[in-house]
């Protein structure tokens, strides 16, 4: 039933996760990426990839890849790899629409013998107890008698160039032991690093969900030590150096928590805790400590800004960056929004630049319009929220240039040496 040699997939989803596990099987086997975005599948049908996750000369090597925006392109695969985005919504509450939508979409493409493997971050329990039902009640065939289900979580870290698809070792399970051992022998086929065949569906999604749970846990330590040492009068920094010198001391920093994972994927395992009557109190401060450092780094700047004499309503504050993380386009719930919302607030004029992201998503996702440059000499308080390598190479002088001689220079990300800026977390 299960035969390697004859495999047709179709990923479902070409963002930052499909699109690189798309090229590697698509080396391979024949594959189809389908994306509902029109003008996705046309960008990567001439061979460019706006993630910047793979490169042109990628994309050409997977010679058994073809892209589409249609589902009944798919029709011939016999193995379909759901990689649709997992959000939340605006109470934190998980969003199951795309996996919806996409279960729905592969139900009606079932066949006798198929197998659906899911990679998006879910809940324990969420793949059986939501997305097979749908592709059941679509396709009217019997779940592990006429169809399998497999999961392999994503790993995908944006903008990594060091950690790829490959080299992350996978997580494999399956809906019976046969479909289990069919896709770890699937992923083992493009997977360099190995796989780790976890017992069921069950525990794989659990592993997923506690990778991100458990940083996010991490970071909102040093986050809430980051606050108690401002009151104290201690670099945060210099603490953190000095702890690390024993060698089993966890190297986190404080920061902003965005991105699709961290800052997500705890409420996925929260909202299943409190399903069966678990309340996470751990998971849940961790978040709220975490949602809450954009508001705290305007506080610290507004004062620091109070303190110079410097009027908050009608100044003119620069945000250096926008995206979630450093080096990369990836706007996906970052927290940077925080800052600039809370600015607006005061009734200051926020201008954000970053040379990463396009203007058009970010005034889409954020209404938010990116400055195409800088201003020479013109703001009274400048935020470095990115750690981009060209933040970096601007370095402080660089970046003091766009700032009115009296102008506040915080430093979200410890870019620049703490002698140079006005404060940092």
């Amino acid at each position: 039933m299960f035969d390697l040699a004859n495999t047709r997939i179709g990923i479902v989803g070409l963002g930052y996760v499909g699109l690189p596990l798309a090229v590697e099987f698509g080396k391979q086997f024949p594959t189809i990426g389908l994306d509902i975005n029109a003008a996705r599948i046309r960008e990567l049908q001439v061979g460019h990839d706006s993630t910047l996750e793979v490169a042109a000369e990628e994309l050409r090597q997977a010679n058994h890849l073809r892209y589409t925006d249609r589902a009944e392109d798919l029709a011939a695969c016999n193995v379909y790899i759901v990689t649709v985005p997992t959000p939340v919504d605006g109470y934190k509450r998980p969003d199951f629409s795309p996996l919806i939508g996409a279960s729905t979409t592969v139900g009606r493409l079932l066949k006798p013998g198929d197998v659906v493997i899911y990679e998006s971050t879910v809940y324990p329990g969420a793949t059986e107890e939501i997305c097979v039902p749908i592709l059941e009640r679509e396709s009217g065939l019997r779940f592990n008698a006429d169809f399998f289900a497999g999961y392999s979580p994503e790993r995908i870290n944006p903008g990594d160039k060091d950690h790829r698809v490959t080299s992350i070792l996978k997580v494999t399970s399956g809906s019976t032991p046969e479909a289990a051992a069919f896709v770890d022998a699937l992923y083992r086929r493009i997977i360099t690093a190995g796989t780790h065949r976890a017992s069921s569906i069950r525990v794989a999604e659990a592993a997923k969900v506690i990778e991100n749970t458990q940083r996010d846990v991490n970071i909102a330590l040093v986050n809430e030590l980051a606050l108690l040492f401002e009151r104290l009068g201690i670099d945060t920094e210099e603490v953190l150096l000095a702890a690390g010198t024993k060698w089993n001391f966890l190297p986190f920093r404080p920061g902003l928590v965005g991105g699709h994972c961290i800052g997500v994927d705890p409420y996925y395992l929260t909202h299943k805790a409190q399903q069966i009557g678990h309340h996470p109190e751990m998971i849940l401060a961790g978040r709220r400590i975490n949602d809450g450092m954009g508001t705290y780094v305007v506080q610290r700047v507004v004062k620091l800004m109070n303190q110079r004499r410097i009027a908050v309503m009608d100044a003119k504050i620069l945000v250096l960056g926008l995206t979630f993380k450093e080096n990369c386009p990836d706007l996906r719930n970052t927290r940077v929004v925080d800052i600039v919302r809370e600015f607006g607030d005061y009734h200051a004029c926020v201008d954000v630049y970053d040379p990463w992201v396009d203007p058009q998503e970010a005034r889409h996702e954020y209404g938010i319009d990116p400055v195409a440059e800088l201003k020479s000499g013109h703001y009274d308080a400048i935020i470095l929220a990115v750690g981009h390598r060209q933040f970096r190479e601007m370095g402080a002088k660089g970046i003091r240039a766009a700032g009115k001689p009296n102008a506040v220079l915080f430093d979200v990300k410890y870019l620049l040496p703490a002698g140079s800026v006005d404060g940092r977390l």
